[in-house]
């Protein structure tokens, strides 16, 4: 419902949102495939970093994209706890209604369906099977869920649990109307045990039941074996409504039984469906939203409904109600925190530091479970789903612990986790080479990991280790560690500097004895850099950007390389893959030269002109951005979505500020849309950020005033902004070039810090 109310004096007639549930689109993303990627979403109907996802299933099992906009047919509604299509799923297992006929093969028991006859909301979906006449809907806990059946007449209406492919099983208890079974499939990163268990309980009595085995179907009621399912069939009046109740855990069935009773008990549909809509309201109201175009309000919400999905909680509770988790890493159960799918790779830039602002309890119960990762595997975790994956590069891990830390989290063993740092960059996991520091004897003998001895995307390893070395710099302060460890990481973080080319003012890769590989090109992706080119990775300077701009010759050469990446034709090299990857496509098709926001390396390079005196350029292209390249539908992003971090980028910039170095208490200025947010703090203090004269051509910031004095900086302190009051940006359509361009007023960098 929108509603129109004079919000204050300074701001007036806005539009409001009343309930910002509503404004969630959860289809956002998910017209995406392998060769394009307009999200690579899917709907997830889930409460707030939930341990379980439920999400409708348009294509096979076992198939990264699950669901698919453009599909007819739906084969079941599934748990999942997949974080990308990339990565795939682990622990699914689906519920599917059919009637008539038995039908229970994935692909022969398919219905169509419409997306008019559809309804898909953060924390309720809804689909008609039209080949049955049956309608669906499912509504989520934490680690429970509750579905609702409604059935024609029909002697012959059915339930089919579905164990999915990798080992399953199920039994069925007719005389407690229940189902009990587990499934054990993954892609990777799981021990031997591995298991998710779960309970389903219907409140109507099976008239008939059966299991399957492969495609064989048994008059049993167990099976088990590589993919086995339970056929529960009923005797149903026109319009009856079935419902079932559903828990899993990754301990026991006892615990899954527990999970069930303790989160939904004897609940009704309606009132499991209420807690999980006033979950998702909680948390999305603590940043409230007025003016701006109801387009942009449905991508706010919906972009910050995908902030809140990852890291999942993979931890329960217990009998006595106390935290444990089964460890994806040793397979035992052990008490304490732990959280799953997450690549820190994408969401060190945005993500973690809104939490940092906005999740301070949870960050730390972040921090307590990255300490029991280490314990229990040795390493920290890079891309974790449900265990360590081989995906990505760099070791962010340490970005993220030193931005909490720096920021005030300190309810965590940081002590052992500092120790895991250091680890980390002296060595890395023979078998699963994303994690730790792949070729960190030649970074740190070299300082900087060589293009010719046979390690990939040496490039962006360095930089982004160089990165990591700042942070961990700054935490050895804040430790008060050996000055020699300090200064140690001091000089690694400026190791950037040796793989900048004064040839061409970009970032190149260099061989083992010092010189630049050749030919060089610096359209090619892949190769030195990692799903990116060198007009992308030159700019992952994050900590020391007056360093890079002093490398490149000054304010005016850094800048016209800026502008160089938007004015380049969108042209480029893939012989290091062999065919133009999506992220190549995405970049070409969205007619913004060189830039290619779809992947993440890039994402905070429009805000660098604030460092250089033109922060009007970065208003310009931030807005242009937001404008161009994001819709609240389903072909709503650029690019992969990420685990929250493309979604972020807009969170963050829609309000006016964008954290361009995690592990520095600042954020930099860019173009704020809406005419008023009010952010409601985790310390209780409210921030209100006002726009006067905003609208689309108004993309300027022509004055800035915080608490009612003016604010010539390009960018606000961590601690500033923490304190709340009104931060009030007045727009126009021409910029101020008289604004943010004296040397006091750009962003703090490493270089300035250490004069």
């Amino acid at each position: 419902m929108l509603i129109l109310n004079s919000c204050n004096q300074k701001v007036e007639h806005c539009l409001q949102v009343d309930d910002p549930v509503e404004y969630v689109n959860t289809l956002m993303g998910t017209d995406s495939e392998f060769a394009l990627s307009n999200g690579n979403t899917y709907p997830a109907v889930a409460t707030p970093w939930g341990m379980n996802f439920w999400t409708p299933q348009t294509n096979k099992m076992g198939d990264g994209w699950g669901y698919q906009y453009d599909a007819h047919k739906i084969r079941g509604i599934k748990q999942t706890h997949q974080p990308s299509p990339w990565i795939n799923d682990y622990a699914a297992f689906s519920l599917m209604a059919v009637t008539g006929e038995l039908k229970f093969k994935e692909e022969e028991r398919q219905s169509w369906f419409s997306h008019k006859a559809e309804t898909a909301k953060p924390h309720y979906y809804q689909v008609y099977l039209a080949d049955y006449d049956v309608n669906v809907e499912v509504t989520p806990t934490e680690r429970a869920a509750q579905f609702r059946f409604t059935f024609p007449e029909n002697e012959s209406s059915y339930v089919l649990v579905d164990g999915f492919h990798q080992g399953s099983y199920v039994k069925i208890i007719p005389e407690e109307n229940k189902v009990i079974g587990y499934c054990r499939n993954n892609s990777g990163g799981v021990p031997e045990n591995f298991h998710n268990y779960f309970v389903i309980e219907f409140d109507k009595a099976f008239s008939e039941v059966q299991t399957w085995n492969k495609d064989e179907l048994q008059n049993t009621a167990e099976a088990e074996g590589y993919h086995v399912g339970a056929v529960l069939k009923f005797k149903t009046q026109k319009g009856e409504k079935v419902h079932a109740k559903v828990a899993s855990s990754f301990i026991s069935y006892e615990q899954a039984q527990l999970n069930l009773n303790r989160e939904i008990g004897n609940d009704s549909f309606d009132s499991t469906k209420e807690k999980a809509h006033k979950a998702w309201a909680t948390e999305l109201n603590k940043i409230k939203v007025e003016g701006g175009t109801i387009d942009q309000q449905r991508i706010f919400y919906s972009t910050l409904y995908r902030v809140l999905l990852f890291p999942r909680k993979f931890f329960e509770y217990n009998e006595n109600n106390e935290v444990v988790h089964y460890s994806p890493y040793n397979g035992e159960v052990l008490p304490g925190y732990m959280f799953t799918d997450n690549g820190f790779w994408d969401t060190f830039r945005a993500v973690f530091p809104f939490f940092t602002i906005m999740y301070p309890e949870l960050n730390n119960q972040i921090m307590e479970g990255l300490v029991n990762t280490y314990k229990e595997s040795g390493w920290l975790p890079e891309w974790a789903s449900p265990g360590h994956r081989g995906c990505m590069i760099g070791s962010n891990s340490a970005v993220n612990i030193a931005d909490a830390y720096l920021k005030g989290m300190r309810d965590y063993d940081i002590e052992t986790l500092y120790e895991a740092i250091l680890k980390n960059t002296e060595s890395y996991n023979e078998e699963i080479t994303s994690v730790g520091r792949y070729g960190a004897s030649y970074y740190n003998e070299l300082g900087y990991v060589p293009y010719n001895v046979g390690i990939h995307e040496n490039a962006a390893r360095t930089l982004e280790y160089a990165f990591a070395d700042y942070n961990i710099y700054k935490l050895a302060k804040a430790l008060d560690k050996p000055q020699e460890e300090i200064d140690l990481f001091a000089k690694r973080a400026q190791n950037y500097r040796n793989l900048f080319c004064s040839d061409n003012n970009l970032m190149r890769g260099k061989n083992a004895d010092g010189t630049f590989q050749e030919p060089f090109s610096a359209f090619k992706w892949g190769g030195a850099f990692t799903e990116g080119n060198s007009w992308h990775y030159t700019w992952s300077v994050f900590h020391d950007v007056e360093g890079l701009k002093n490398l490149m010759g000054g304010n005016e050469a850094f800048v016209g390389m800026l502008d160089k990446v938007f004015d380049l034709p969108p042209v480029f090299d893939d012989s290091y893959y062999g065919f133009p990857i999506h992220e190549i496509r995405e970049m070409q098709i969205m007619n913004m030269g060189q830039y290619a926001h779809g992947n993440q390396p890039i994402q905070h390079m429009p805000y660098l002109y604030a460092y250089a005196g033109q922060p009007w350029k970065t208003q310009y292209r931030v807005r242009e951005i937001m404008d161009k390249l994001y819709t609240p539908n389903p072909d709503g992003y650029c690019g992969d979505e990420d685990n929250g971090q493309t979604s972020a980028w807009y969170v963050f910039s829609a309000m006016g500020f964008y954290p361009v170095c995690p592990g520095e208490d600042m954020y930099v200025f860019g173009s704020p849309v809406f005419d008023k947010v009010t952010v409601q703090l985790p310390n209780g203090n409210e921030l209100v950020i006002a726009s006067d004269n905003n609208s689309k051509e108004n993309v300027y910031v022509q004055k800035l005033t915080l608490n009612g004095v003016q604010w010539d900086k390009n960018y606000i302190e961590h601690e500033a902004l923490l304190k709340g009051g009104l931060l009030k940006f007045t727009m126009g359509a021409e910029p101020n070039t008289k604004r943010g361009v004296s040397a006091n007023t750009y962003p703090p960098s490493m270089s300035t810090e250490m004069e």
